[in-house]
């Protein structure tokens, strides 16, 4: 039996930049799991859209929402594409304890700072703030959140708050997975350093991979829900403990991982790809 087709779905940006990061993140998807039958759709701006693609796949599916906390796509606008096909939509990218190391490794790269904002796209969805909020939680380094767009405080007024409050020197963590008018409107927010966007770490295949893999094993209906940056695996059904790295983390399907977890008898789905980062 042919495993299910991986169909990536991001948002959709007018920025060339940002258009050609997702198209290699998805290039880099597909050299670690080349066996893969994979697709890349959008939800806005872009085409081909996720509702176009949909009915195209011939064999059931796993779809891999390149998003960043569960907003309106994710609990409406992806639901509605993927109705009554054989579909599994997996959770988003984030929140995860991934996303939260590489944004911790980037705020130290920085510099020092005397504050960090972690700035996000902004939701009229409480949840997805709440998602926000967590990941903001969940660094090392005390940040406070701001948004470029929809909710508020918007980044540029936290800014101004720390600058009044007496930071000198300001680094913005870009909770932002590619790079578009909204990480272009933390550039000008008064900050003194403003993170890369997400999709330019490895991090990012290693979570779609991750996805497509809790997916196909069955795991994936409670996946975020169990989301604990200090003890608990993204893919539900596995533990950790919270010395795990990443690496282990994103292997704790494997066979050989170091997590525990209940798998089938044969060790790992079958079907799924088995990364070598």
């Amino acid at each position: 039996m042919s495993a299910p087709a991986l169909v990536l779905v991001a948002h959709g940006t007018r920025s060339p930049a940002g258009q050609a990061q997702i198209r290699g993140l998805t290039r880099t998807v597909a050299e670690h799991a080349p066996e893969l039958d994979l697709h890349l759709s959008y939800l806005d701006v872009q085409r081909p859209r996720l509702a176009e693609v949909a009915p195209r796949l011939d064999r059931p599916a796993v779809v891999v929402p390149l998003l960043l906390s569960a907003g309106y796509h994710v609990r409406v606008d992806i639901p509605n594409a993927t109705a009554g096909r054989d579909i599994t939509v997996t959770p988003p990218l984030g929140p995860d304890p991934e996303l939260v190391d590489v944004l911790t490794g980037r705020i130290a790269a920085a510099g020092p700072a005397d504050a960090v904002v972690l700035a996000a796209a902004g939701s009229s969805d409480a949840r997805s703030r709440a998602d926000v909020a967590s990941v903001a939680g969940a660094l090392s380094t005390p940040a406070r959140v701001g948004y470029a767009s929809t909710s508020t405080p918007r980044v540029s007024e936290v800014i101004a708050e720390l600058r009044a409050e007496g930071a000198r020197r300001v680094v913005v963590a870009a909770y932002l997975l590619g790079d578009g008018i909204f990480h272009r409107s933390l550039r000008r927010a008064g900050a003194d350093a403003v993170t890369a966007p997400l999709v330019t770490s490895l991090a990012i295949a290693r979570l779609v991979l991750d996805r497509y893999a809790a997916a196909v094993a069955g795991r994936s209906d409670v996946a975020r829900v169990m989301w604990s940056h200090r003890h608990r695996d993204p893919v539900a059904g596995i533990s950790c403990s919270s010395s795990a790295t990443p690496r282990e983390r994103t292997k704790a399907w494997m066979p050989d991982s170091t997590c525990s977890a209940t798998r089938s008898p044969s060790g790992s789905p079958s079907g799924s790809p088995t990364p070598a980062w």
